[in-house]
């Protein structure tokens, strides 16, 4: 007996309806379909659908409406478990509240079965076509972000920041040095990449894997040594803001407590007996007391301030290329600017009296400055390398190290800021530094359009080269959270389709995906291979009546 889906069913039932209306025997009709008659007969005698419009039920009938039907609940399954990070039990909820629970089968046993179908379609195809792009995909020198997270067990993330694609990201027994170097090795096999830096926090064994394992440059997250000079500072400052905003209003209620009294000794008529108070030199000592006071809260609330804004500084310096004019920084004068924030540091942990442990905090993230300062040598001799690996004229050299990459990066650098006018002033700015190279007189005009193209792809790369945050992993241990909070532990099957989805579907602004950037092709679109991958819904079945449930004391006939 031959199996028909819901789709073969629908095409089958269209054209019995055609060549019935036509005035062909049902006899006829049914051999001519390859169905018994008393299947064509039960398939034309079905009645109404409960919970339908006549009109909606005749619709998802005929073949486009079985088409779309089975699209719906694959979006379904697509954006409520794994978009959203909710459960099956609100597919079936929702199956049931629209009615579609009549030609649909909303139990959880087989809608838990589709969207395990919908998973495992989503990771195999997104494999598919990350095998495809890979081959053709040309040798690239990339940064990776990496850090773990816990749900419970220990999952490794790794992502590529220019593009956002997650290199990996799986669980592993432990996240030792070793383990880290197998993971990742296994995760690039197939691409040609070369991991030439990692960024992270200073993890021992992150820092040996990139380091050692990879023979590649660990860049120190700056949040990190930030987030060190703020637990070092924030709360002891804002504790004695706190403590002198307290002294402020205590002497100010002194002021008043000495003020009121002399009005209410000068009320009594008659005066009492006897030589009255000094209440004039009680309230100077009072007026004292609160200037003292002010003037020491001012000073802690400058203090306050002064700390925000060596915090800031930390991350306006540790740029390449200075952001008020797009001019290039030397190891050196970054080294200086950092030695000027960490002298302020110091005063103001003398002056504040901070305790020894907001001491150590501070010691802590200024060793850091080693490892920023070795990052950007970094980039200066990569970008000096790949600049000369061109084998260009001194003049376009020098238009490209002291014009287009500032340029490039001074808008990336835009593209990140939260405020309008920071974002205008910075693309201002990099629109100032490329108007000299588009004068039809400058020499990069005048060479070929494909070196043209290749110095800018060049550039591009450098100016992507500088990477001083993993708040890309950050993020997405975070999105993992979710799920995680809502599942108690992500299966891998899951977990895969949670990586394909973010690699292949989810898109930026400009339409791109992450697997697009990082592989520099398109790829088909991964819902329309995935609906391809996966079964029609089932039909609704016939519920049966449960038993009422009898109360215990039901007396029992004898």
């Amino acid at each position: 007996m031959k199996h028909r889906t819901r789709l073969e069913r629908a095409e089958q039932l269209g054209v019995a309806a055609i060549q019935l209306a036509q005035g062909q025997p049902l006899r006829q009709v049914a051999t001519d379909l390859g169905i018994a008659r008393s299947t064509l007969r039960d398939w034309c005698a079905a009645g109404p659908v409960s919970g339908l419009p006549a009109e909606v039920a005749a619709c998802l009938a005929t073949p486009a409406g079985t088409r779309w039907l089975h699209q719906l609940v694959v979006v379904m399954h697509l954006i409520i478990t794994l978009r959203a990070g909710a459960g099956v039990r609100l597919v079936c909820e929702f199956l049931e509240l629209s009615g579609l629970s009549a030609v649909v089968g909303a139990s959880y046993g087989s809608q838990y079965a589709l969207t395990v179908q919908v998973q495992d379609a989503v990771a195999q195809q997104a494999q598919a076509q990350r095998s495809v792009l890979a081959a053709a995909m040309p040798p690239r020198a990339v940064t990776v972000c990496e850090d773990e997270t816990f749900h419970p067990d220990v999952c490794l993330v790794a992502i590529e920041p220019v593009s956002n694609f997650i290199v990996l990201e799986q669980y592993a027994p432990d996240r030792t040095a070793a383990t880290w170097t197998q993971a990742l090795a296994t995760a690039v096999d197939g691409l040609s990449v070369t991991v030439i830096q990692g960024t992270s926090d200073e993890a021992t064994a992150l820092r040996r894997h990139v380091e050692k394992d990879l023979g590649a440059q660990h860049t120190a997250d700056l949040f990190h040594g930030q987030h060190e000079v703020s637990k070092g500072t924030s709360l002891h400052l804002a504790r004695q803001v706190k403590q002198a905003a307290a002294a402020v209003a205590a002497a100010q209620q002194s002021v008043d407590a000495a003020r009121a009294a002399r009005r209410a000794y000068e009320a009594q008529v008659p005066h009492p007996r006897g030589r009255p108070p000094a209440f004039t030199a009680r309230i100077d000592a009072a007026v004292t007391d609160l200037i003292r006071a002010e003037r020491a809260q001012t000073r802690a609330l400058a203090r306050q301030t002064q700390a925000r804004e060596q915090i800031r500084e930390l991350g306006i310096l540790y740029h390449p290329y200075d952001l008020a004019n797009g001019q290039a920084q030397p190891v050196a004068r970054v080294a200086a600017r950092f030695a000027d924030v960490w002298a302020h540091l110091a005063h103001l942990a003398e002056a504040a009296d901070l305790p020894t442990r907001a001491r150590e905090r501070l010691a802590k993230a200024q060793r850091l400055t080693v490892q920023w300062l070795a990052t950007l040598a970094f980039f200066w001799g990569t970008v000096q390398t790949r600049v000369e690996a061109l084998d260009l004229g001194p003049d376009l050299e020098q238009a490209v190290l002291t014009h287009l990459i500032p340029a490039l990066y001074v808008e990336r650098v835009a593209g990140r800021r939260t405020h309008a006018v920071d974002r205008q002033q910075l693309t201002a700015l990099s629109a100032q530094l490329l108007e000299p190279l588009r004068q039809p007189t400058h020499p990069l005009q005048a060479v070929a359009p494909a070196l043209r193209n290749q110095i800018e792809a060049v550039a591009r790369d450098c100016a992507d080269l500088f990477q001083r945050s993993s708040s890309c992993v950050e993020g997405r241990n975070g999105h993992l959270s979710l799920y995680h909070h809502g599942s108690h532990r992500l299966s891998d099957r899951k977990l895969a389709a949670l990586t394909a989805l973010h690699n292949f579907y989810v898109r930026r602004p400009d339409g791109t995906t992450a697997a697009e950037r990082f592989f520099g092709r398109a790829h088909p679109a991964l819902f329309e291979q995935v609906l391809a991958h996966v079964d029609l819904p089932p039909p609704a079945r016939r519920k049966r009546p449960r038993p009422l449930k009898q109360p215990a004391l039901t007396l029992v006939a004898a």
